[in-house]
C-alpha cells in the first residue's frame, strides 16, 4: 500500500538528508544535488459570486462591514486593510496606498465611491478617539523602523494613526508604551465566518475569500489581467492568471462591478 505523503514533508526529509551527509557524515554526494523538490500543489481559491458577496455583506455591520467591503471593493488583504493608516487614505484622488503589501512592496489601489462617505464618517470618529487619548496622556501609535527615533513626535499625529483602531489600548511588548495598535484580525475573521455562515454559504469562505471574489469579478467584467496584477501587487502574473480558472463566464465589456452592492 501506498501512502501520499505532503509535498512539505518530502522536502524537509531531503534536506536533513542533505544536512547529514554534508555536515555529519562530511561525505558528498552530487546526485542528492539533482533531486527535484516536491511542489505544493496549486488550490483554486475560495470565490464568492456577486450574490453571495451582496449576502455577506448583508449580515455585516458597523466597522465590520466596512472593513469588509474594502476586502472586496479595493481587493485589499486582511492584513493591508488592518494597518491601513490615515495618511494611506485619498479621498481626493479616490486611492488607497497599501504598505509593504504582497512582496513587501508599496501599491496603490483604489478607494470604491460606494465605502466613500461610510469610511468618511468612520474617521471622523476615530480621530475624536485618537483626540480623547490626547488629552489623557496617550495617544502614540506604533512607527515602522527607525522613523520614531528620526521624529519623535509623528507617533502622535493624526495623519500616522491606524484607520482601524483597537477598542482599547495595550502595552506594545517592544516599547513597554501604552498605545492604540490596530483592530485584532480575529475581530474581522469571526464575523465573516459568521456572516458566511448565516448567510447559508455553502463554501469555506474567510476573508481571503472577499479579496478573491474581487480579482475573479475584475476579470469577468474584462478587465485587464495585468491592471488586477497591479491592483493586488503580484510579482508573477502566473498567481494572477490563477483567477481565470474560477471564472463564473466569460468576460464582458470592461467596467468596474464593484459599486454596484
Amino acid at each position: 500500500m501506498t501512502h501520499q505523503v505532503a509535498a512539505s514533508t518530502q522536502n524537509q526529509a531531503l534536506s536533513a538528508l542533505v544536512f547529514l551527509y554534508k555536515e555529519v557524515l562530511h561525505q558528498d554526494f552530487g546526485w542528492l544535488d539533482d533531486v527535484v523538490r516536491a511542489k505544493k500543489p496549486t488550490k483554486l481559491p475560495v470565490v464568492l459570486t456577486r450574490d453571495e458577496v451582496k449576502r455577506v455583506l448583508q449580515h455585516l455591520s458597523g466597522t465590520s462591514w466596512l472593513m469588509a467591503s474594502l476586502l472586496y471593493r479595493a481587493g485589499l488583504r486582511l492584513m493591508e486593510c488592518l494597518q491601513l493608516r490615515i495618511k494611506d487614505i485619498d479621498f481626493a484622488t479616490h486611492q488607497l496606498t497599501v504598505r509593504e503589501g504582497k512582496g513587501a512592496h508599496d501599491r496603490v489601489t483604489m478607494l470604491p465611491d460606494s465605502v466613500h462617505d461610510r469610511l468618511a464618517q468612520h474617521l471622523l470618529e476615530v480621530k475624536q478617539l485618537h483626540t480623547c487619548d490626547l488629552e489623557v496622556g496617550f495617544g502614540s501609535v506604533y512607527l515602522p523602523y527607525a522613523l520614531e527615533r528620526k521624529y519623535p513626535e509623528a507617533a502622535h499625529d493624526w495623519i500616522w494613526q491606524y484607520a482601524f483602531p483597537a477598542a482599547r489600548r495595550s502595552i506594545d511588548p517592544r516599547s513597554g508604551i501604552e498605545r492604540r495598535h490596530h483592530v485584532t484580525p480575529l475581530v474581522l475573521q469571526r464575523a465573516v465566518k459568521a456572516a458566511v455562515r448565516q448567510a447559508e454559504i455553502a463554501k469555506p469562505a474567510s476573508c481571503h475569500s472577499l479579496c478573491h471574489s474581487f480579482a475573479t469579478h475584475m476579470l469577468e467584467q474584462g478587465a485587464d489581467i495585468r491592471t488586477v496584477q497591479e491592483l493586488l501587487g503580484h510579482k508573477d502574473l502566473n498567481t494572477t492568471m490563477l483567477y481565470t480558472h474560477v471564472l463564473q463566464r466569460g468576460a464582458r465589456g470592461a467596467r468596474s462591478p464593484l459599486d454596484g452592492l
